[in-house]
């Protein structure tokens, strides 16, 4: 971890998009945001542009509700039952509310639509970072134990050198985020945002 290449290094930022933490967003509005998630777009906006000076590239990924042929959003019963606020509209393609927050946008290279938790399952992430020649990867974003959790197994399975944020990451409980980096210790390396800053400029 003391020495990566930034030129082949991809931060990949999971879910900061404007349904999730903006004050006219879904999850606003259903009064399920969390203040440690709406911290981290400065704090995760200073890693990408440290990343980007150093030729590395920065991906997102975007939660989103594909409409059916009647316009009416495929949610999982799972994500319904935890979100029965969400409706038509929420997370839409190509939405206010399926982009990334106003902090991330300019700084994203790469972005990707994902239906489920991982920036992996079903996207044509691996595929871009492969061709892009990224070996090394640095998950933050949303939320830790969910989204986070399964992509940093995901690009541990693909063979990544894998990093999270530690601070770059929250869940709607400590508890639960202080958990799942400690799980995600078996599978990556842990750092903070300013501890990465550093290795960058170094």
């Amino acid at each position: 971890m003391n020495k990566i290449n930034p030129a082949s290094t991809a931060l990949l930022i999971i879910d900061l998009q404007n349904d999730f933490l903006a004050p006219d967003g879904a999850y606003a509005r259903g009064g399920a945001t969390s203040p440690q998630a709406l911290a981290l777009p400065p704090r995760v906006a200073r890693v990408a542009k440290a990343l980007k000076a150093c030729g590395g590239m920065v991906a997102a990924s975007q939660f989103t509700l594909w409409p059916d042929a009647k316009g009416e959003p495929l949610i999982s019963p799972h994500l319904l039952a935890l979100r029965p606020f969400l409706r038509r509209g929420d997370f839409a393609p190509g939405s206010h509310g399926q982009a990334c927050v106003n902090e991330i946008a300019p700084l994203v290279d790469v972005s990707v639509c994902k239906v489920a938790y991982s920036a992996f399952f079903n996207t044509q992430l691996d595929w871009v970072l492969r061709h892009a020649g990224m070996d090394t990867v640095v998950v933050c974003g949303i939320v830790t134990n969910g989204g986070v959790a399964s992509t940093v197994r995901d690009a541990h399975m693909r063979e990544y050198h894998t990093l999270v944020l530690e601070d770059g990451c929250a869940a709607f409980r400590q508890e639960t985020h202080d958990a799942s980096i400690a799980d995600m210790r078996t599978v990556a390396d842990v750092l903070d945002c300013d501890a990465l800053v550093k290795l960058l400029q170094a």
